[in-house]
């Protein structure tokens, strides 16, 4: 028998982030006056997950937080979050590492030997 794997215990800085879209998830439902059950219908899940999202719950599922996103209309936030535009951090150390000058490489010549025989 396998061992059971460990729980993942996020840091405090993830967990803090997924409280805050959790309630930042319950707030655009609320706003948009939709019940919770409308929305987890919509997204294809339950009113407990609904209710773990609004809480942050790490354990849920990526998917199910998008799919939750798309119901209420926000989705398209999701797919820009990695986005290169939006990451000055990956800009400044792809700009650092740009070659200070451009070559062309120079295919060497092959020898006679490697040529293919022009006799037929």
């Amino acid at each position: 028998m396998f061992p059971m794997p460990s729980p993942h215990l996020p840091s405090i800085a993830v967990r803090r982030a997924l409280a805050k879209l959790g309630s930042d998830l319950r707030d655009a439902r609320l706003r948009r006056s939709l019940p919770a059950e409308v929305v987890a219908n919509r997204a294809f899940t339950t009113r407990p997950t609904l209710r773990r999202i609004e809480a942050g719950d790490p354990g849920v599922g990526i998917g199910i937080y998008a799919a939750v996103l798309q119901a209420m209309g926000l989705l398209d936030g999701l797919g820009t979050l990695a986005d290169p535009i939006n990451d000055p951090t990956g800009q400044r150390l792809s700009a650092e590492a740009l070659p200070e000058r451009a070559r062309i490489k120079r295919r060497k010549p092959r020898s006679e030997s490697a040529r293919p025989n022009s006799n037929g």
